[in-house]
């Protein structure tokens, strides 16, 4: 699934910002594809790029008009629909991140057709898949991995794309989540996969590649998880992963939805994951500890990075307070060309 930039982004009538969380995160990572955003009259909400006029987002060149939001039960409100018409009237692509599938809106889709305009419901992945082989090939490939759901996996592959890139690395985002897909222009959403494909569409995602070329895989779920090991497990395999990052939101104590299970200490959760891992890469390593410290002071996240670093022998950051440099120093070290 890929589509084309610039964007036009769309708020809807949101007034909680988490609900538009995915068109923020399209306007932080890619603001040069941006090319404005669009709301209804009762919304609160900016993102702070130009507000504009859809006839004004197509003198600018916009190709993809974007659903950058999220309600409850992730559906498609009617009131949306004559803006989903205009955006094809004036000449551009949908890109909906909704569990609701645009596709499904007869007159959206009728007038699609006869536009020559696409649709793009990233959530439900299109074309032929197919099951994972686990044969070695070429590049090299770092995968997030949790401790929980939602934990900063997207985030932290973002950032350590972004400090590859600065130091000159041949390197890719892999989106393998909606938001992921839509912030990148491309990518499989992996948790709507049917299961035995999962590997296979992982595989195809992050295929054979130049052997000093970086694929950073965004990672879903949590193999500790009971609603979304099946997923995590997939990705584990399919990646073929050369570097494992551990994700973690700090203070969080028991799993996301199931207060009666508690989370795993990062010794067995990673030992857990780089025991799956070894099916289709037995030389993968840990490679680091990226976590969310929001709940911690600035001076309490450092010393919490500095003990786990030093407890488990591999660097610990929070990458929107520190970066990612110390990560990629030390998969560089260990997995670089030169290691």
């Amino acid at each position: 699934m890929e589509f084309s930039a610039p964007y036009f982004l769309f708020l809807g009538d949101a007034r909680d910002p988490l609900s538009v969380k995915t068109s923020r995160g399209i306007a932080d990572w890619r603001p040069d594809k941006c090319i404005g955003e669009i709301s209804m009259p009762d919304c609160p909400l900016t993102l702070g790029l130009p507000q504009i006029t859809f006839a004004e987002a197509a003198a600018k060149g916009a190709k993809t008009f974007v659903l950058g939001l999220a309600n409850r039960g992730g559906f498609i409100a009617p009131e949306w629909v004559p803006y989903l018409m205009e955006a094809l009237a004036h000449g551009m692509d949908i890109a909906s991140g909704l569990h609701g599938k645009v596709a499904d809106i007869p007159e959206v889709k009728q007038l699609a057709d006869k536009l020559g305009r696409r649709i793009f419901d990233v959530r439900h992945p299109t074309g032929t898949l197919d099951v994972g082989s686990g044969r070695k090939r070429a590049g090299k490939r770092i995968l997030a991995v949790g401790t929980d759901c939602s934990v900063g996996k997207m985030y932290t592959t973002l950032a350590i794309e972004s400090e590859l890139k600065v130091r000159g690395e041949k390197t890719d985002f892999r989106a393998t989540g909606q938001t992921g897909i839509l912030i990148n222009g491309q990518g499989i959403s992996v948790d709507a996969v049917v299961a035995d494909f999962i590997s296979g569409a992982v595989e195809m995602l992050s295929p054979a590649n130049d052997p000093d070329h970086w694929d950073v895989i965004e990672g879903q779920g949590s193999l500790f998880h009971p609603s979304y090991a099946g997923v995590s497990l997939g990705l584990l395999h399919g990646s073929q992963a050369d570097v494992l990052i551990l994700c973690h939101q700090v203070g969080r104590t028991h799993v996301r939805k199931l207060e009666e299970l508690p989370l795993p200490d990062f010794k067995s959760c990673i030992e857990t994951n780089l025991a799956a891992a070894r099916l289709t890469n037995p030389d993968v390593i840990w490679g680091g500890i990226s976590v969310n410290s929001s709940a911690l002071g600035e001076e309490e996240a450092l010393e919490y990075c500095r003990e786990m670093s030093a407890l488990h022998n591999v660097p610990c950051v929070d990458p929107v307070r520190h970066g990612t440099a110390a990560l990629v120093d030390y998969i560089l070290e260990h997995k670089g060309t030169t290691a």
